[in-house]
């Protein structure tokens, strides 16, 4: 192998490993969002008295509620 066949191949390592990190983080980040939507679903579904336990409002949890999805807990 020639140094310049061992430059294509290694720059085709590189793309590939490009290619997987974006796509593991891509995934990541989908999954992130999909929790927080749950755990936002599931906020709206608690009793005032639970949302008291946790020392939150009604208020408190339709306004996190409101966000979407890709918003993070503490933007608003």
């Amino acid at each position: 192998m020639n140094a310049h066949e061992v430059i294509q191949a290694s720059d085709s390592a590189r793309r590939k490993l490009s290619a997987l990190l974006f796509w593991q983080k891509t995934h990541g980040v989908i999954r992130a969002w999909r929790e927080q939507a749950r755990q936002r679903q599931t906020l709206a579904m608690l009793s005032d008295d639970a949302l008291k336990d946790l020392g939150l409002s009604r208020a408190d949890a339709e306004r996190e509620g409101s966000k979407w999805f890709w918003e993070g807990p503490f933007s608003r």
